[in-house]
């Protein structure tokens, strides 16, 4: 097969972007194109990779490493994160969305998410789809700010809660960031500082950890990977499974 010119890579309009660091070892640069090889040879039409972990495993860093390697391939990919499809916060007062279990079930729009974005990427018919329903900064409606699907765009999603029954059936591909739950805090409080100040810490123990756990008991995602890698060490990944 002749070599094809590099690809684009679409990203979502909200202003909740996290940087696109460089890759930060060559062993981990081997990893991601190993788990992007896998990816490509799953066929040549549309396929959908979901990316889940606990808070702060670095899921949006590694599915932008993973776009890069399978866009300098030749074929074209589309960025999502789960976070840019959660319920406004204007309608909080309807659900508890602060505690533990609330925010696991009330924080995020699943109908949003597979109205705008999963199923006309999963429908071979439609030639576009939103990236972002309500930006988690200035609560703007992106709904309407489409970007093209193509026959063979890979759609990368990371965020998470990815594998819940409401949209687990959608994925082609499942990779799992494993991290410990104590370095899943320390991560995610130093992260988020600047908008948490001293309370950073406490949101991520009492309400972030306290909803992965619960979705770990309930769903149990593992078991349904594809790939697992031990992202605790960014330079020094690990394959686990796959």
């Amino acid at each position: 097969m002749e070599p094809r010119e590099p690809a684009a890579v679409s990203h979502s309009p909200s202003t909740w972007q996290q940087p696109h660091p460089a890759p930060a070892s060559a062993e981990r640069s081997a990893l991601t194109e190993a788990v992007a090889e896998r990816i490509r040879g799953r066929g040549p039409g549309r396929l959908l990779v979901g990316i889940d972990g606990f808070t702060a495993a670095g899921k949006t860093s590694f599915g932008h490493e993973l776009a890069a390697q399978i866009a300098e391939s030749g074929r074209p990919v589309l960025r999502a994160t789960l976070d840019d499809f959660k319920n406004p916060w204007k309608d909080r007062h309807l659900y508890d969305r602060e505690s533990g279990e609330g925010y696991y079930r009330n924080a995020y729009d699943y109908d949003a998410a597979k109205r705008l974005l999963l199923d006309p990427a999963r429908t071979p018919e439609t030639t576009s789809c939103a990236l972002c329903s309500i930006d988690p900064l200035t609560q703007e409606s992106h709904a309407a700010d489409t970007v093209p699907l193509a026959p063979d765009s890979v759609l990368i999603v990371d965020g998470v809660f990815a594998f819940r029954p409401e949209i687990d059936a959608y994925w082609d591909f499942r990779i799992w960031l494993d991290v410990d739950a104590e370095l899943s805090v320390r991560r995610g409080a130093e992260r988020d500082q600047d908008w948490a100040g001293s309370g950073a810490e406490a949101i991520h123990r009492n309400r972030y950890l306290v909803a992965e756990r619960l979705y770990l008991d309930e769903v149990d995602p593992l078991p349904r990977m594809d790939v697992i890698v031990d992202n605790a060490d960014f330079a020094r990944p690990r394959l686990i499974q796959g």
